[in-house]
C-alpha cells in the first residue's frame, strides 16, 4: 500500500455505487414469482402487494421492468433527515448514517423518484447534510496538516467521505512517519565530529605539555 500512488488508494464513484447495490431494500411486487436463488442468498417468493427484501441492484432491475415499487429506507424520510441535519450542525461528531447513504439515495433518485415522498425536500436535506459533513472533514484535514499525527480515528464516516479522506490521511501519516524516522537517525559525520570535539581539550593539553 505504501508504494501505491496517491490516487490509486481511492475508489471511483462507479465502484462505490457498485458496492452499494448489495445493500438490502424493501420492495412491493406487483407480480407473482418463485424465489430467486442467487450467490448472495435466496430472495422471494414474490407475491403481489406483499413486501419483500432484496438487494438494491435487484430492486432497481425489477423497477425498470415495472415489476415493483421500492420503499425508501426509513432514514430517507423528511423527519429523520431533518433530525440528522440539526444534529450535524449542533455537534462536531458525525451522525450515524448508512455507510452508503450517498450512493443509495442517488440510485433511488435516478430509478425510483416516483416512489419517494417529498423527493425534492429529501434531496435538499441530503445535500445539506453532505455539505455540513464535508465542512467537518475539511476542518479536520486542516488540523491534521498543521500537527504531527501518527493515528487518526474518524467515526461514522460514509463510504464516499472515507474515500475522500483516505488518500490525504494515508499520505500525511506516511510523511509524518518518515519525518519521525529521519529525526531518530543521526546525521552522517555527526558522531565523529563530536568525538573530535571531545578530544580537542586533550590535544591542547598534550601540545601545552610539549
Amino acid at each position: 500500500m505504501a508504494n501505491q500512488s496517491y490516487n490509486s488508494i481511492a475508489f471511483s464513484a462507479e465502484e462505490l455505487e457498485f458496492l452499494a447495490e448489495d445493500e438490502i431494500v424493501e420492495i412491493v411486487p406487483n407480480m407473482r414469482m418463485e424465489p430467486l436463488n442467487l450467490i448472495s442468498g435466496d430472495f422471494g417468493p414474490f407475491r403481489p402487494q406483499i413486501a419483500a427484501q432484496v438487494p438494491l441492484w435487484l430492486a432497481v432491475a425489477l423497477k425498470k421492468r415495472g415489476k415493483c415499487t421500492i420503499r425508501p429506507p426509513e432514514w430517507m424520510s423528511v423527519e429523520k433527515l431533518t433530525q440528522v441535519l440539526e444534529a450535524e450542525r449542533d455537534s462536531e461528531k458525525f451522525q450515524l448514517l448508512p455507510f452508503h447513504y450517498v450512493e443509495i439515495s442517488r440510485l433511488l433518485f435516478d430509478h425510483a423518484r416516483e416512489d419517494i415522498p417529498d423527493i425534492y425536500m429529501v434531496r435538499s436535506l441530503i445535500e445539506d447534510i453532505k455539505d455540513v459533513r464535508f465542512h467537518k472533514i475539511g476542518t479536520g484535514l486542516e488540523i491534521i496538516s498543521k500537527e504531527v499525527t501518527y493515528a487518526l480515528r474518524l467515526k461514522n464516516l460514509s463510504a464516499m467521505e472515507a474515500n475522500i479522506v483516505r488518500p490525504f490521511v494515508t499520505k500525511a501519516l506516511q510523511t509524518f512517519h518518515k519525518l519521525n524516522t529521519s529525526e531518530a537517525i543521526p546525521e552522517s559525520g555527526s558522531v565523529p565530529n563530536r568525538q573530535r570535539q571531545a578530544m580537542n581539550p586533550r590535544d591542547k593539553r598534550v601540545l601545552k605539555g610539549r
